[in-house]
């Protein structure tokens, strides 16, 4: 697929100043500055979609749409590029392709795991379930929607403690596993769930199916501390 000349030049091109402005020293007041962070939140940190554009170039959102067929297939490309920004480390760049790939089409549940997974980085998983869900409503049998919601909940488990979490982050895994039985991460999350249960048989048949899958899905850490509980009943991993 080529690439439109927008995308090389980035958001570089979006919040330059003219050449004459740049020559200014100009102190930023408090409303420029949440203005400026605002870019760098998903979805411009909750603000409607109309003011989320005023942040831009005037008529920038147009004109990136007018160089594909229609917005939604422009939202899709941005949302592609976010994923790569994240395999990259970038989550600030990230979170601009996203954010612009949302201001194309709302509609597209991409947005919102891709910026649920950059939200998963935070201290505590809320903001990244709120995605997550957002995405979910568009995509219900997305599988890796559904696995990224479980792992999400399984993560708020730990840290609150309160069963609710735990049994809604394994409804959320089983379908993930449901609707694609070959989502090797899936099955290493289900693995976790059941070691948080004390059921380390199940957690061991989980891993193996993962492993059996894909074997870079396999958190070794994990496998540390579950053969500390119960050594590998297949003897693969010692």
């Amino acid at each position: 697929m080529k690439y439109p000349f927008f995308v090389a030049l980035g958001f570089a091109g979006l919040l330059a100043l003219p050449a004459q402005a740049q020559r200014k020293t100009k102190i930023k007041t408090k409303d420029e500055a949440v203005t400026a962070a605002s870019r760098l939140q998903p979805l411009f940190g909750g603000i409607a979609a109309a003011q989320a554009e005023g942040l831009l170039a005037p008529g920038y959102v147009e004109k990136v749409a007018a160089s594909f067929s229609s917005r939604a297939e422009a939202s899709r490309f941005f949302s592609s590029k976010g994923y790569e920004y994240i395999s990259e480390g970038q989550a600030d760049t990230a979170v601009t392709r996203f954010n612009l790939a949302w201001l194309l089409d709302a509609k597209n549940p991409e947005v919102y795991r891709g910026l649920g997974i950059v939200a998963s980085k935070n201290p505590a998983p809320d903001q990244a379930i709120d995605l997550l869900m957002k995405g979910l409503a568009l995509a219900p049998e997305n599988a890796l929607m559904l696995s990224d919601l479980g792992s999400s909940y399984l993560i708020r488990y730990e840290q609150t403690k309160k069963k609710k979490d735990l049994t809604t982050g394994i409804s959320y895994l089983q379908r993930a596993l449901a609707t694609d039985p070959n989502n090797a991460i899936a099955w290493q999350q289900m693995a976790l769930a059941h070691y948080l249960q004390e059921d380390y048989t199940k957690a061991w048949e989980a891993v193996h199916k993962g492993q059996n899958i894909n074997m870079t899905s396999i958190d070794f850490n994990f496998l540390s501390d579950l053969m500390a509980k119960m050594p590998d009943p297949e003897g693969k991993f010692k």
